[in-house]
């Protein structure tokens, strides 16, 4: 391909699609590169959309857009081997236009946002593989070499949206390879039921949705969480750790997932259901400190291949497609300005990451990561603790409820020393300040 483009956008997935979608609607030349069949094609899960990201470049998005459920409730459960402990927040607010957080099927809605794309004027190329980055005599970045016959392509910036596992940015040195500790495995199963029995099982409406995530003996001691959130006609489950905890357990994510779906509690919000699908796919969950440089002479690196993931509030959608936009945005004020795509321009990118939510909310978090991954009593011991107290306390036996709580308290003690109890509490309150 001869000609030249203002940008090329390399993935097409919620960040890819909201940088391409942001320098089309602007007037610029875009190129998008995709490996897969079609946008969403290698992505068979369903995920959450998070309203708002979205809204600040299709302010119309619900019109047409294939969302499953608003959802209107949330609940977190704390488990134990055969119980437990939670709390819901279920709000007429979110039930009330515009709503914010859906549940959707990626694949339907990346081809939705895909087609966007091309409307605004972008070209988008499919079943196509990016090999590697086109390089000057100064080293910048000036397109990229496709596995296509005449596959070099030329742009004034690249921005590289090709995922977690991106191998663009590890081969060309902008991105040190992944730790095992720094990404979890997840894996999801959708069961399938009809409406009526969904939305009477949940409590719900036609078009309103639950999320349920899930914490505590779940995962074994690994460090990770469960989810279960409803789609139209099914349920999707599914639970996800870090990779370096399933190769020490010497476990599998779907031994995991079986033993999740045989709670007691969880059981029963399957039954009937048949399951169609099931994937697996890497989340970075490193966090703040896992950040890799995001901004070079001639390229950017936007959502997940930027470790953009928050794993506390289960954020992914939301930062994907804000890192998007933008680095859309920043590439867009320099041609506006007649500035040349150089890392020291560039780096407006990554001072107004700094000034949005996106890093503000993970650099709050930075320290979780490592808490978590040494003191994992978090997911053994306390869950257990937990369950175990509220069985005790509302468990009626002519034991008075002085005594009881003294016998709580006990219990605490014989697993945790009070020097203990006081530095786990310190610990969590240093992991969510």
């Amino acid at each position: 391909m001869s000609e030249k483009f203002d940008a090329i956008v390399v993935g097409a997935g919620p960040s890819g699609n909201a940088a391409a979608y942001t320098l089309a609607k602007s007037g610029l030349k875009v190129l998008q590169m995709e490996r897969g069949e079609y946008a969403g094609s290698k992505n068979v899960q369903g995920a959450i959309l998070y309203a708002d990201a979205l809204e600040k470049m299709i302010p119309d998005f619900r019109d047409d857009a294939p969302l499953e459920r608003h959802i209107i409730e949330q609940r977190m459960w704390v488990m134990d081997d055969d119980s437990f402990v939670g709390t819901h927040y279920r709000s007429d607010g979110f039930n009330k236009e515009p709503f914010n957080r859906y549940t959707i099927i990626r694949a339907q809605f990346d081809k939705w946002f895909s087609a966007k794309v091309q409307e605004a004027g972008a070209l988008v190329i499919c079943e196509t593989t990016v090999t590697d980055l086109l390089r000057d005599e100064s080293n910048r970045v000036v397109g990229v070499q496709v596995d296509r016959d005449g596959g070099s392509i030329y742009a004034d910036v690249v921005i590289l949206a090709d995922g977690v596992n991106s191998l663009l940015a590890r081969k060309a040195g902008f991105h040190p390879e992944l730790e095992p500790k720094n990404v979890a495995l997840a894996v999801k199963e959708i069961h399938f039921m009809p409406q009526e029995t969904l939305q009477e099982r949940f409590n719900i409406g036609e078009e309103e949705g639950v999320v349920i995530e899930l914490f505590g003996k779940i995962t074994q001691g690994m460090m990770g969480t469960g989810f279960l959130y409803t789609n139209k006609e099914s349920i999707a489950v599914g639970v996800g750790c870090m990779l370096s905890d399933f190769k020490e357990q010497k476990t599998t994510p779907y031994a995991l997932l079986e033993q999740m779906k045989n709670h007691p509690s969880i059981k029963p919000l399957l039954a009937g259901g048949e399951m169609k699908e099931y994937t697996a796919h890497l989340i970075p969950e490193g966090g703040y400190k896992t950040i890799p440089k995001l901004y070079g002479d001639g390229w950017l690196i936007v959502g997940d291949s930027g470790m953009f993931v928050n794993a506390v509030h289960r954020e992914g959608s939301n930062l994907a497609m804000t890192t998007g936009r933008i680095a859309a945005e920043t590439v867009i004020d320099l041609v506006k300005e007649g500035k040349a795509m150089t890392a020291a321009n560039l780096s407006i990118y990554r001072s107004r990451l700094d000034g949005s939510f996106v890093m503000k909310d993970l650099k709050k978090y930075q320290e979780m990561p490592e808490i978590f991954d040494a003191n994992r009593q978090f997911f053994t011991i306390y869950p257990e603790l937990v369950n175990r107290s509220a069985h005790h306390m509302l468990h009626v036996d002519g034991v008075d409820k002085k005594t009881k709580e003294r016998e709580i308290f006990s219990s605490f003690r014989a697993k945790r020393s009070l020097f203990g109890l006081m530095g786990d509490a310190y610990k969590l309150w240093r992991a969510f300040r």
